[in-house]
């Protein structure tokens, strides 16, 4: 008989990476595992670029978020390997990150530290309810056309986030927004970034964000709009952002509905992620129909968050790129720990990080706003009870320029409209408790 490779089957009985990531049992290799990891960071790698560009906005330090984002994924995906056994990657959640520093900082004015508080705060409560059961009780509770109205507006929320810091939305006194102008080199360029990689990502072509950003970049640096900066050097301090968080600024009722949001969003986005990279990496048992480790993956991917913030980080989340990954073959948390490895080499590209201009990840953010926004096809559009309160939680995120008032307005009017319908059973005790916390926080608190 031929002799395989040791790269190309799997570990034998005795050895230790057959024995711990059980490799044989999942039908893998480690070379299935490495193409499987490189494959996930290629395409969530954008996120080490985007999340120091967003969240600057807030005033955190550039260099020390950089530093934050490429750290807070490395040991969140790294939990999710060695603890779970899933591949899995995670980092900073997108949406989230916005919310942090354009909502919370900059529309409602709190410190980016009291900020980081609430994050930390709503990843505490996140492992609270991932190690009970209240967290599946939480989850069956809220409609699922509030679930999927919230991950698409989020989507939406980032998408006019990225046309704003591209320049092809801007301000106007007369209709609120209009058309900007498109004779200057950013809006152009945003658009240029957004076409090649939705060009590149329908014909699956790797790396397709990556590509985008870096292209955009070069002919950014090619027509002479910024100075090239290098690419390797050694990372920045962390110390302007580790554990800077206002734990204490942030414990007041003012503070309960961005808790909420923050928890809520990353809760949702979670469980769709990890069930869908359950599905597609066959860690389903078809006997039993559960998902194989989803209870660690719930808990790795919690406390993460918790993690994050102390490095100064927005909520830690998993990623569905994650998905990418295990089509090349990942099935194992192997590929998550070659994943969060080459997260912490990517704390040496910290000058390349500092090139890539505003009009690049705005280029992905729209390119990404889409892939969330697809998620709303799945709300019952002939249900007028249901689909009223999925297009306000949708809208209202990027009309108010918040997602805590996207969620407090669509849920409240999905309680009203199910009530005054005379559809109570539709109705879970949550979703009453809820909407009465919402009213107060927005007739009370404002």
């Amino acid at each position: 008989m031929d002799k395989q490779s040791t790269a190309e089957q799997p570990i034998g009985k005795s050895g230790f990476l057959e024995r711990y990531f059980k490799l044989s049992q999942h039908g893998t290799s480690v070379k299935n595992e490495l193409i499987g990891g490189v494959t996930t960071f290629a395409t969530m790698a954008y996120i080490i670029f985007v999340n120091p560009n967003i969240m600057s906005a807030s005033g955190m330090d550039p260099g020390a978020l950089f530093v934050a984002t490429c750290v807070g994924a490395a040991i969140g995906t790294l939990m999710m390997g060695l603890f779970a056994n899933w591949p899995v990657g995670l980092a900073p959640g997108m949406g989230l990150n916005a919310f942090f520093a354009f909502t919370v900082v900059g529309e409602m004015g709190y410190s980016w530290q009291v900020a980081l508080g609430a994050v930390f705060i709503s990843g505490v409560i996140f492992v609270g309810l991932s190690v009970s059961r209240v967290r599946e009780w939480i989850i069956n509770s809220i409609p699922s056309s509030l679930r999927y109205a919230m991950t698409a507006g989020v989507g939406l929320f980032l998408g006019i986030i990225g046309l704003k810091s591209a320049g092809i939305v801007v301000g106007s006194p007369a209709t609120l927004v209009t058309l900007g102008d498109f004779t200057q080199p950013p809006a152009i360029l945003a658009a240029v970034c957004f076409f090649i990689i939705s060009i590149l990502a329908v014909k699956q072509v790797f790396g397709a964000v990556l590509i985008g950003i870096f292209g955009t970049t070069l002919i950014g640096l090619g027509l002479g709009l910024f100075e090239y900066g290098g690419i390797f050097s050694a990372p920045p301090s962390i110390a302007p952002t580790f554990m800077a968080m206002d734990i204490a600024g942030a414990l007041n009722v003012g503070m309960i509905s961005i808790i909420l949001a923050f928890l809520f969003v990353n809760m949702f986005d979670t469980a769709g992620t990890l069930m869908g990279v359950a599905e597609r990496a066959n860690l389903i048992n078809n006997e039993t129909g559960q998902i194989d480790g989803l209870p660690r993956a719930l808990k790795a991917d919690s406390m993460s968050s918790v993690i994050g913030a102390c490095f100064g980080c927005p909520p830690v989340t998993s990623y569905v790129e994650s998905a990418s990954g295990v089509s090349a073959g990942a099935r194992t948390g192997l590929s998550a720990i070659v994943v969060g490895l080459l997260f912490l080499a990517a704390i040496f590209l910290a000058p390349l990080a500092g090139m890539i201009p505003a009009y690049a990840t705005a280029g992905a953010l729209i390119y990404v706003a889409f892939l969330m926004m697809s998620s709303i096809r799945h709300v019952n559009w002939d249900d007028f009870t249901d689909s009223v309160p999925a297009a306000v939680t949708a809208l209202m995120m990027p009309l108010t320029f918040s997602i805590s008032n996207g969620i407090a307005l669509g849920f409240i009017t999905y309680t009203v409209l199910k009530a005054g319908t005379g559809k109570f059973s539709d109705i879970s005790i949550a979703m009453y408790v809820l909407s009465i916390l919402f009213v107060f926080k927005l007739i009370i608190l404002g």
